[in-house]
């Protein structure tokens, strides 16, 4: 984990990672009630993942299109 974390070196990283762990930490929290902490940290782990996805692709999107309105 600290050699994966070591090596994240992209500022998107750092902005999008926080945001996706406390939304999936929040779903989880509220909606994932398994009896299990291995179903519910497995559960929680996916929605992170998911929800990191999400961002980084939307991010992708949003990001390129304002840097070429600057140049203009």
């Amino acid at each position: 984990m600290f050699t994966l974390l070591k090596s994240l070196h992209s500022k998107q990283v750092y902005l999008s990672e926080p945001v996706s762990f406390i939304a999936a930490l929040a779903i989880a929290e509220l909606l994932y009630k398994f009896h299990s902490f291995l179903l519910e940290t497995g559960a929680f782990l996916a929605t992170w993942f998911v929800l990191g996805a999400i961002i980084h692709t939307v991010a992708g999107w949003v990001l390129p299109k304002a840097s070429a309105q600057d140049r203009t």
